[in-house]
């Protein structure tokens, strides 16, 4: 049995995730993510997850921030993973990844010789940073 439900947002879609938060009646924990000038990424929690049941929604694919600014698939994909890493290193009792859209889904076979499988890359990123769990959606 796992601790209280914490549940996260990144920034790849806030609205989705308040959305979640109020269909759930679970509220978002609140945490600093954002971009330093050089554009690497930081996140604090302003809370502890020592035990609980963490979801960190993020989906996988291009969004624009709050001023407008387009960000990519993969700074949404970084963003996640130092987001899981995070609640790891603060001893979450079990991290999922809730990711609606999952960049880089298609590539999951070799359709020819000397490609990359790269929805199998990023699935081992996911799990190598932390998480136990990944959900995402097929429509």
């Amino acid at each position: 049995m796992y601790g209280e439900i914490a549940l996260f947002s990144g920034n790849g879609n806030p609205q989705l995730a308040r959305e979640i938060s109020q269909a759930l009646a679970v509220p978002l924990c609140p945490a600093d993510v954002f971009r330093f000038s050089n554009q690497n990424i930081f996140c604090r929690l302003k809370t502890s997850v020592r035990g609980k049941d963490v979801f960190i929604i993020q989906p996988i694919a291009m969004s624009y921030d709050e001023h407008g600014n387009m960000v990519t698939v993969n700074d949404n994909l970084m963003e996640l993973l130092i987001m899981i890493d995070t609640v790891k290193r603060d001893s979450a009792g079990r991290i999922t990844a809730v990711v609606p859209y999952y960049g880089y889904g298609r590539t999951d076979k070799k359709d020819q010789p000397r490609v990359p499988i790269t929805a199998r890359l990023v699935a081992d990123l996911i799990t190598t940073a932390g998480a136990n769990r990944f959900l995402t959606l097929d429509l």
